[in-house]
């Protein structure tokens, strides 16, 4: 779960305030202004003598790819992602999510502008540690993961923009050409209050705009590799999608008269225990292949829980959709954009019915005669 950590870091202290915020605005002010300050043009990161020939490849890399994405996918020409920062640090926040132990409904915070979001950004994990051993403490079950970039929605244009980090810097270029997509979008369509319709429509951005690039501009050997990691991924996301709806069905059943608490939990830790089996299983497939990606699918694993479920199914569930609303528009990425904003305007129930909507009727189009 690598992706947008939206935090309290554009609005006016008083709104902060009255949600009895203040400390956590204040650390959201402070890192994010230690970030930019840490930052510097990428040329002046180019022309410095010292500079390791890796570091010096991936940021003219990087100049390329912000290119292309104005010129190829629409995204916007501004200050965001012309600026590098090292921040000696594994994580530029680490967020924390939360969910009940039979509910796959996460925990919201609710801010001015950006509206109810289903996670807390901080800068120091201690801080995250902390919030989630209070939200432990309620009954909840957490998770706090480390995140490599995030996106202030262009407010901060005006200051420099959102740079580029060292936690993602070295990152396989397909992944990394993804994740510029990716938070770029974000500066396109935002719908306050709506995770799922957000992540959904940037990570539909990053698919489309990242097979343009790789075909356009990458290597044979980064179209390779990238093929072979998405091939990963796409298991990955088919096994946890696929116990994620099992979760789903159980946390139905929890008022059904015949089901007691001993049942349901039950139940609930077979689901489990079959997904690490099967994800087991899984892993022996990669023996020796890609260790980080194979390590980072570990830790989730490990600490899979209602939240990391949760959270996760904000970044691929209506992704067919939007894909399918692309088709739609032509692959016009004005247009498409134009779609996406105009279903900003309704209410979160009626937009969330129209994707699906559209999904399903893509999928008639496909195969009129369904068996």
């Amino acid at each position: 779960m690598k992706r947008l950590a939206l935090l309290c870091l554009v609005l006016p202290l008083s709104g902060c305030a009255s949600l009895d915020a203040v400390g956590y605005y204040w650390q959201s002010v402070r890192g994010h202004l230690q970030i930019m300050q840490a930052a510097q043009p990428i040329d002046d990161w180019i022309a410095r003598a010292d500079i390791a020939p890796a570091l010096r490849e991936r940021l003219q890399l990087a100049r390329r790819a912000r290119a292309f994405a104005v010129a190829e996918l629409g995204l916007p020409d501004n200050a965001s992602y012309r600026r590098y920062a090292d921040l000696k640090r594994p994580a530029a926040v680490w967020n924390v999510v939360a969910a009940p132990p039979y509910s796959l409904t996460l925990h919201t915070w609710c801010f001015p502008v950006t509206g109810c979001i289903g996670y807390r950004g901080y800068f120091a994990e201690a801080d995250a540690q902390a919030e989630a051993a209070r939200l432990a403490a309620q009954g909840l079950e957490v998770d706090v993961y480390g995140v490599p970039a995030y996106s202030t929605l262009g407010y901060t244009n005006w200051l420099g923009g959102d740079p580029l980090l060292s936690t993602f810097i070295a990152w396989p270029e397909g992944d990394f050409v993804r994740l510029l997509f990716h938070e770029l979008a974000h500066q396109v369509v935002y719908a306050e209050g709506d995770t799922l319709f957000n992540e959904s429509f940037a990570t539909a951005v990053e698919r489309i705009g990242v097979a343009l690039w790789l075909a356009a501009e990458a290597t044979p050997e980064a179209r390779a590799a990238y093929v072979a990691s998405e091939a990963r991924r796409a298991k990955f996301r088919a096994l946890t999608r696929a116990t994620r709806a099992r979760l789903a069905d159980i946390y139905e059943q929890k008022e059904a008269p015949a089901l007691d608490t001993q049942a349901l939990a039950a139940m609930k830790t077979e689901a489990m225990q079959d997904f690490r089996a099967r994800y087991a299983r899984l892993r022996a497939q990669w023996q020796g292949t890609a260790p980080a990606q194979v390590a980072g699918y570990d830790r989730w694993v490990a600490q899979a829980n209602n939240a990391s479920f949760a959270a996760q199914a904000a970044y691929d569930e209506l992704v067919p959709a939007f894909e399918a609303l692309f088709e739609r528009e032509g692959r016009d990425w004005r247009r498409f954009y134009d779609a996406v904003q105009q279903l900003t305007r309704q209410p979160t129930p009626q937009r969330h019915e129209a994707l699906r909507g559209l999904l399903q009727e893509t999928s008639l189009a496909r195969d009129p005669h369904p068996s």
